[in-house]
């Protein structure tokens, strides 16, 4: 084997070890919060809370969606009140540092009231946080 050639190897092989060894860290995204609703088109707004391990960069309402959206300063548990005409679908949209850690971001429904206002039963209701 020719010096040149060994050199080669033994570079070639510290740069594979070295990109191994590399973790890909935190990858930042958006996860959806989507409702369940046995009144669909008949609640019109809904009190939640949003918890996980590290505190949300963002929320929004989907775009298109007509809800208007109300929240405290975002942290690690977070409220929001989402108003308008409330489906089956998602509802909010929160950034997050770290994809990954999806499965530990939980939304809990605090109240749900009707069109007209009145407060529902919180039976048949639910949230889910998903990719």
């Amino acid at each position: 084997m020719t010096p040149l050639r060994g050199w080669l190897l033994v570079v070639l092989a510290l740069g594979g070890a070295g990109s191994c060894s590399e973790s890909a860290g935190p990858v930042a995204g958006v996860l959806m919060v989507s409702l369940t609703t046995p009144n669909p088109n008949a609640d019109g707004a809904i009190l939640l809370t949003v918890t996980g391990p590290s505190a949300l960069t963002s929320a929004a309402v989907p775009s298109a969606s007509g809800l208007q959206l109300f929240s405290q300063p975002l942290s690690t548990t977070t409220s929001f009140a989402v108003t308008g005409t409330l489906t089956n679908a998602a509802i909010l949209t929160i950034g997050v540092a770290d994809v990954s850690k999806s499965s530990q971001y939980t939304a809990t429904i605090q109240s749900v009231a009707a069109v007209d206002f009145q407060l529902r039963p919180l039976n048949g209701y639910s949230l889910k946080v998903a990719q």
